[in-house]
């Protein structure tokens, strides 16, 4: 049996568009994605703000839509995707990530799941594949629902380089999170590892073709996917491999990459390999031979991710976790929002990200909207660094926007409200 294959470029604003265009190439993505079959375009947004490394960058959205054109994809056959979550609005981010502008600019389609999107049962899309599944028969008994679009449908995943307080490192597998389940999918996470690896059971059995295009450009180090420390690590990775390119990913990071249970979990399973040694890197192999030595997630966490942890898997537990699967659960969406929003981005956040903000990937971001690419990249990428509009009082008035639709939104509540209207 053949490798898996994991393509890893070193690139610049100056060469990042032809560079994603090899990258795929490398990683063989025309053979995986059909040219016949809607092609899904999975958006990361792990913060509504723009925080480096957090979320899908402009210029990956863009590599990823300009190679699909110049490889011969109809435009009208591939859309971006995005998920919902209770603390997470995605029509905000998408616009303050600039997600929206390189859509529109290219004029496809931008497909929100909890907006006019039919679900539908589990055993209705897999069948008896739900017996094989680790945990989420046990965390769902009546089953959980998902999109009916993805039956058939290709999907690329755009995930970035960086840490996670629940899973240590997140990628390409933890993409798939938002987009699979329900809102109550926070219901998951004493089970975490195990449930991304009945997502990617999912994925093969639903979609035409799976592949991942991951941006390294920005990375983040410490308590991910939200309150890290970014850095310009100027990599970008590609794989049909989903549990490859997480496992290069994470050595890169400085990570024993069969010492975290999600990827162990789905190697030993045969879903993708996770070891280093049976990994085959195209491209440039210097690159992914590199060593970041972050310290990880755990080192420095934040308040709101040393109560996650005594709630999910420690003292907490046994006193608290209960009420998260009742209508009480918004106690706990209200609690993320003012911490992250309203205290941690208003006050920490820029001090944080600053260096990254003054390198060519922050001055890229700053003056996207302006800036003209050739067939290669972007020759110029501005002078100042990126600024930071939503800072200190300006982001503290608009988490309560946020805090507003994490409340009205709650699928606790939006229950009830469909109970009452039938």
């Amino acid at each position: 049996m053949s490798k898996s294959k994991v393509a890893v470029l070193q690139t610049s604003p100056r060469t990042i568009l032809v560079d994603y265009h090899r990258l795929m190439n490398l990683a063989g993505y025309q053979n995986i994605i059909a040219k016949d079959a809607d092609t899904a375009l999975k958006v990361n947004i792990s913060w509504h703000f723009f925080y480096p490394g957090s979320s899908t960058t402009p210029w990956q959205l863009e590599g990823v839509i300009r190679a699909m054109k110049a490889d011969g994809y109809d435009p009208n056959l591939v859309h971006a995707c995005h998920n919902r979550t209770v603390v997470i609005d995605a029509h905000l981010g998408e616009r303050e990530n600039k997600q929206l502008n390189v859509v529109e600019a290219h004029g496809l389609r931008n497909v929100h799941l909890y907006e006019g999107e039919e679900w539908i049962h589990i055993r209705d899309a897999v069948g008896d594949l739900m017996d094989d599944f680790l945990c989420l028969n046990q965390v769902y008994p009546d089953g959980f629902y998902i999109p009916r679009r993805f039956i058939g449908e290709n999907i690329i995943h755009l995930p970035t380089v960086k840490t996670h307080v629940f899973t240590t490192t997140t990628g390409a597998m933890k993409n798939a999170f938002g987009g699979l389940l329900n809102e109550r999918r926070h219901w998951t996470h004493p089970v975490i590892h195990e449930t991304l690896v009945d997502l990617l059971m999912i994925q093969k059995r639903i979609h035409r073709g799976v592949f991942a295009v991951m941006d390294g450009t920005f990375a983040g180090d410490g308590p991910g996917p939200r309150c890290m420390i970014p850095h310009a690590k100027n990599v970008i990775l590609a794989s049909a491999d989903q549990v490859a390119i997480d496992a290069v990913a994470a050595k890169m990071m400085g990570f024993e990459p069969m010492k975290l249970k999600y990827i162990r979990l789905a190697h030993e399973l045969g879903l993708g390999c996770g070891d280093p040694r049976e990994i085959e890197i195209v491209g440039d192999q210097s690159a992914a031979e590199a060593n970041w030595h972050f310290v990880g997630p755990f080192e420095k966490m934040t308040f709101a991710s040393r109560m996650q942890h005594k709630i999910y898997w420690g003292p907490l537990k046994k006193p608290i976790e209960w009420s998260l699967k009742t209508i009480l659960a918004p106690w706990s969406y209200i609690a993320s929002v003012l911490y992250h929003d309203t205290f941690w981005y208003p006050f920490m956040a820029k001090k944080k990200m600053q260096e990254v903000l003054n390198s060519d990937w922050g001055r890229l971001f700053r003056n996207w909207e302006r800036l003209i690419a050739d067939e290669q990249g972007f020759p110029t990428v501005g002078e100042e660094g990126a600024k930071i509009q939503r800072s200190g009082v300006r982001a503290f008035w608009r988490s309560f926007g946020v805090l507003g639709t994490s409340v009205t939104e709650a699928p606790e509540f939006a229950a009830r409200r469909r109970r009452s209207a039938h």
